[in-house]
């Protein structure tokens, strides 16, 4: 029999669901447990993720929130046989490593993407390298980001980024209303890269980084790498996969 632990944010719907299904299945503390099934919607899942990395527990989501493009459909019933049959994804977070004026060195993971965004009235200014080679000498800007496959549907695809497939090696590097250059829409990286942003009259022009919940202000300079010696294992429904949800997702209109 498998064991469960499950996880819910705190709306209403979610509590109430939890409820049922731990009376139905029971409740497994999640060092003990085969998976971890999570009740609510995509920030939920995402903080379920980083809380688990490593620890090769698979997660299965089952959407009680607002936004739902990492979970599945909630159904109470023949919870054990969807796990089985659910297809297995892993993914490698984000690396942040921020200088920042007010607080030195922060380091933080992303599992969606890592953003810079302006502090002030006054748009960036950033100069963009790639591996230690300089790509963009100054992008004027309202931001910009790097963002994982699983974060191509977040705000980067607001951003008009591309959608990635989630076992693409890449990563989508997505400015924020550019102003210069302005023909320049973002570049698809390979994701063993490592990506610097340089703050251009940073005190000036003040910049915030976030990786994820993970915010920085007021930063010089941000190194950005893919964390690949850190994973975590996400489960989606054969009939209902991430890949199916991209493919749906680019032809919407």
């Amino acid at each position: 029999m498998i064991k469960f632990h499950f996880i819910t944010n705190e709306t209403e719907a979610a509590l109430q669901a939890s409820r049922k299904l731990i009376k139905k299945y029971g409740q497994t503390p999640s060092d003990e447990s085969d998976v971890i099934i999570v009740l609510g919607g995509d920030g939920t899942m995402l903080q379920v993720l980083r809380d688990f990395m490593n620890t090769n527990r698979p997660i299965y989501g089952m959407n009680r929130g607002s936004v739902g493009f990492l979970m599945n459909e909630y159904e109470e019933n023949r919870l054990s046989e969807r796990v089985i049959a659910a297809h297995k994804e892993e993914i490698h977070p984000l690396r942040m490593i921020a200088e920042s004026e007010l607080n030195g060195r922060i380091e933080a993971l992303a599992i969606n993407e890592i953003s810079l965004f302006r502090q002030s009235y006054q748009a960036a200014k950033i100069k963009i390298s790639v591996d230690k080679r300089v790509r963009i000498d100054e992008l004027i800007c309202d931001g910009v980001m790097v963002a994982t496959p699983a974060g191509s549907t977040a705000y980067n695809l607001s951003a008009q980024g591309p959608i990635l497939p989630l076992m693409a090696p890449l990563m989508a590097l997505t400015p924020v209303c550019p102003f210069r250059p302005r023909r320049w829409h973002g570049a698809l990286l390979p994701n063993d890269v490592t990506v610097r942003f340089d703050l251009l009259e940073n005190k000036k022009r003040p910049v915030n980084a976030a990786a994820d919940n993970v915010e920085v202000k007021s930063i010089r300079s941000v190194i950005i790498n893919s964390a690949i010696d850190i994973k975590g294992c996400i489960l989606f429904d054969s009939n209902h996969s991430w890949d199916e949800r991209i493919l749906s997702e680019q032809f919407r209109y």
